[in-house]
């Protein structure tokens, strides 16, 4: 039995798949008939790209999809295709509207890439005209910040200055009575 299923590629844990039609009796990643198409999950969106006309050319002379490989192809719309094409219509015009539908959907990704990029640009503009802006506004805010420490740190500073100026009365005394016990202690070694 032929089946239409998933191909795994790709490095240790980062998976991308190949869509693959081959024999139901051969192993996973091995040998196949025919590369139909590619999925990687780990894009965002997810890419997803199948050979319309091969998938619905394979489908029609019996091949089965696997579980994962048939909620691709009905994400793509082949599925729903599929039975039109059992109902009657022409293969050729159901490519067509395949090709169409990829199309919009390409044009829908550029349009939406170009609206991040033009967001981004602006996002960077704005930033560079803002930033002076924003420093002289900082700066504005800061000078009063400055002005009234500088008050506090004078009134401070007064009352520090006579605090110190009490230390060092002390610390002198205490400095020289240090200095006048080692003199004492090495008069006594003598």
């Amino acid at each position: 039995m032929v089946k239409i299923r998933l191909r795994r590629v790709g490095s240790k844990k980062q998976p991308s798949f190949r869509v693959v039609v081959a024999d139901s009796r051969a192993p996973r990643d091995g040998r196949f008939i025919e590369e139909i198409g590619f999925y990687n999950p780990r894009t965002e969106p997810e890419t997803l790209r199948v050979d319309e006309a091969r998938a619905l050319y394979w489908l029609s002379v019996g091949a089965q999809p696997s579980e994962s490989a048939a909620r691709l192809l009905k994400t793509l719309g082949t599925m729903e295709r599929f039975e039109r094409l059992k109902q009657g219509e022409s293969l050729e015009a159901l490519v067509a509207e395949a090709e169409a539908v990829e199309e919009e959907e390409a044009e829908e990704e550029a349009e939406e890439q170009a609206e991040e990029q033009a967001a981004v640009e602006a996002e960077e503009v704005e930033e560079e005209a803002g930033s002076p802006e924003d420093e002289v506004e900082e700066t504005e805010a800061e000078e009063p910040a400055v002005e009234e420490e500088a008050g506090s740190e004078e009134a401070g500073s007064e009352e520090a200055g006579s605090e110190e100026a009490g230390s060092e009365e002390t610390g002198s005394d205490e400095t020289g009575s240090d200095e006048a016990d080692e003199v004492e202690e090495d008069d006594s070694e003598e």
